[in-house]
């Protein structure tokens, strides 16, 4: 009998979560990513988040077999950065899974014990947003820029629309040439993702890189000037699917896989 059971749940459960925690790619399924901010107030939070996540958190998510994660801060140093984490799940039964492996991970507890125990009186941190992502069809996994093309600028855009409809207009535009083109001309787009939630939706959000800022320049401009773009933003069926656009010029942590 409990034989049976197992397998009448076992049928239910991929009736009800198709997303079973499969490998993305094996499966031609779209990655879930999961954008984290740390707010801080001072270069010494900066560095506790990220010794945390280089020395506790990343080594503790691979043995989850989830990689790799990017740890980023803005690109112009102040006390009051932001540090940003891109951790990328094959599955939303893969990201559901993190917070109780978490919990049963001794070397993880042991390694983070102090981060996770900051106190009123010294925060590691101020706040947290976060924010969950399902990859776009047209680039369903996370790209890893070559060794020898090393990227040290990294660009996090978030494009917000005034509906629902226009936001899936507005994938429907990178889709339709506009991801394409980026990788041409090497903008070097490590992801895209639709907003599911977070923060100011409907949007989307994706990250780009180069190796300075004078090439990540060079870069928009041809981007700017290229016939596909004027055609594509020329396009009536692409009209008004912006209301505007949030820019973070980033740069990576010593805690970054990417």
């Amino acid at each position: 009998m409990f034989r049976h059971l197992t397998l009448l749940l076992t049928a239910m459960t991929t009736l009800l979560c198709p997303l079973a925690p499969a490998r993305a790619d094996e499966a031609g399924r779209a990655q879930y990513y999961e954008v984290r901010i740390y707010h801080t107030k001072s270069a010494e939070q900066q560095q506790r988040v990220n010794d945390y996540w280089q020395h506790a958190a990343i080594p503790a998510y691979n043995r989850q077999h989830i990689a790799p994660i990017g740890v980023f801060t803005e690109i112009k140093d102040a006390e009051t950065n932001s540090i940003y984490v891109l951790i990328p799940c094959d599955s939303l039964a893969v990201f559901g899974a993190i917070p109780e492996k978490l919990a049963a991970d001794a070397v993880y507890q042991q390694a983070a014990a102090d981060f996770l125990g900051s106190t009123k009186t010294n925060a590691a941190y101020e706040r947290i947003e976060s924010s969950l992502l399902v990859a776009f069809d047209g680039m369903k996994h996370l790209v890893v820029p070559p060794p020898e093309k090393r990227p040290n600028v990294f660009e996090l855009r978030t494009y917000l629309s005034p509906s629902e409809a226009k936001g899936l207009n507005k994938i429907k535009m990178f889709e339709s040439g506009e991801i394409t083109l980026m990788q041409d001309i090497g903008l070097a787009p490590i992801f895209y993702g639709k907003k599911l939630i977070g923060p100011n939706l409907p949007c989307l959000m994706y990250m780009t890189c180069g190796v300075n800022l004078e090439e990540d320049n060079a870069h928009w401009k041809t981007f700017g000037s290229a016939p596909v773009w004027t055609q594509l933003k020329n396009d009536p069926q692409y009209k008004d699917n912006m209301i505007g656009m949030i820019k973070v010029m980033l740069k990576r942590t010593a805690a970054s896989q990417i």
